[in-house]
């Protein structure tokens, strides 16, 4: 005990004197607003809104970006500089080239699939006259967290010998139709698809539910007048549901593409990145907190921020041209 609070002991006075400091500073700032009046009114009032918001944004967001770039062109202890070398390993090195491979494979499979299945159960569930249950069922997943969804499915994978009984799901079903079951976690590249069922299964019920508000939202005269001119089943999905919900769609997408981008709880649970599982965000911690190289892991920081730009610039520009046409 005596040593947990030797060592905890001044984290913990850190901590308190850091946000004792921020609300003392917080209710200076209010009561030199209260007493302004007059045209001060105004500047001093953008001043106590706007000015905490921007000072943790500048602390907590572009200051550890500033410094995350800086590291990344830093030796392994941060004291020496390395140039691009950090860089050059990630896109060199053969086994980051796998790790690349996979990061790719899950932004490039698991949204499409995710959202797809979304759209297609909340397509479904729109016609059936009591669909709050199996909405709720299909969104509880949700409530558990990738580390939670992690430990249930590896019972689902989990694999014994061949001699003995099977305690996990698939390799009871395949030893019932007549197969050989296997560990399926170490085969490669069935283990990295067999991740990706976790997250899908996580996910899909968000999808399928704002999916399915968008689709509530579409007009009921222009469904309608749509079906009276004949258009059914595929034709009225293809040609009225599915462009009033298009905008939600690519959101959705462009949200499973970041959540699938920085995936790391479902490999570090289930594989911990080993048998040609890992991913950028994976190796990430592996580098910082498992070999302490700060400069292979703020580089890998680097290029994971580089490729979620993109999909937020992508995102930003579908919305300002659904604004624009209304």
């Amino acid at each position: 005990m005596n040593n947990f609070l030797s060592t905890a002991g001044p984290k913990f006075a850190q901590v308190f004197i850091a946000v004792f400091g921020f609300l003392a500073i917080l209710a200076v700032v209010f009561w030199i607003a209260g007493r302004a009046n007059g045209r001060k009114v105004k500047p001093v009032a953008n001043i106590v809104f706007l000015g905490p918001a921007a000072l943790l944004l500048i602390l907590g967001l572009i200051v550890p970006a500033f410094q995350t770039i800086f590291f990344s062109f830093k030796g392994e202890d941060s004291s020496k500089w390395v140039g691009f070398s950090n860089y050059k390993w990630i896109f060199t090195d053969p086994d980051m080239r796998r790790v690349l491979v996979n990061t790719l494979l899950w932004i490039g499979v698991v949204p499409i699939f995710t959202t797809l299945l979304g759209l297609l159960l909340a397509v479904f569930m729109d016609r059936m006259k009591r669909e709050s249950l199996p909405k709720s069922l299909l969104f509880m997943p949700m409530a558990i967290s990738f580390v939670g969804a992690s430990i249930i499915w590896r019972f689902v994978y989990n694999y014994s010998n061949r001699y003995q009984p099977q305690v996990g799901l698939l390799s009871a079903v395949v030893k019932t139709v007549g197969g050989h079951p296997q560990n399926w976690l170490l085969d490669k590249p069935l283990n990295t698809f067999l991740l990706m069922i976790i997250f899908v299964w996580v996910q899909t019920g968000f999808a399928m539910v704002i999916l399915s508000a968008a689709i509530k939202a579409v007009p009921a005269d222009i469904v309608e007048a749509s079906a009276l001119d004949g258009a059914h089943g595929f034709r009225l999905f293809r040609f009225i549901t599915f462009p009033a919900v298009r905008s939600t769609f690519i959101v959705v997408l462009a949200t499973q593409v970041v959540g699938a981008l920085k995936i790391f709880d479902v490999v570090r649970t289930m594989t911990g990145g080993n048998f040609g599982t890992n991913v950028l965000a994976n190796e990430m911690y592996s580098q910082i907190f498992v070999q302490f190289n700060q400069g292979k892991g703020a580089a890998l920081a680097i290029v994971l921020f580089l490729l979620v730009i993109p999909v937020l610039l992508f995102n930003m520009r579908n919305l300002r041209l659904e604004r624009s046409e209304r």
